[in-house]
C-alpha cells in the first residue's frame, strides 16, 4: 500500500467515526506529527541568548570537566 493509498483509507475511515472523544485524540496525534519545527522566542528570550552567545564569547564559562570535578569535590566534603 502506497502512502497515498493509506492516506485515503484513513480519511474515508475517519469520515464514519462519530466518537468526538476518540476523533478529539486523533486529532491531538496528528497535530503533534504535523507541528511546525520552528520555535517563536519571545524578544527576551532573543536577549537572553544574545547576552548568553556574548559571555562565551568572552570566556564567561566553565567546562563539563571542570564542574564535575567541583561536584565530586562537594560531595565528598558532605
Amino acid at each position: 500500500m502506497t502512502t497515498i493509498q493509506l492516506k485515503k483509507e484513513l480519511i474515508n475511515q475517519i469520515a464514519e467515526i462519530d466518537d468526538y472523544t476518540f476523533l478529539n485524540a486523533l486529532k491531538t496525534i496528528i497535530a503533534l506529527k504535523t507541528q511546525s519545527k520552528i520555535i517563536h522566542l519571545t524578544n527576551e528570550q532573543k536577549e537572553e541568548i544574545y547576552q548568553s552567545k556574548k559571555e562565551f564569547e568572552n570566556g564567561h564559562f566553565t567546562e563539563q570537566i571542570e564542574l564535575n570535578k567541583e561536584f565530586e569535590k562537594w560531595l565528598n566534603e558532605n
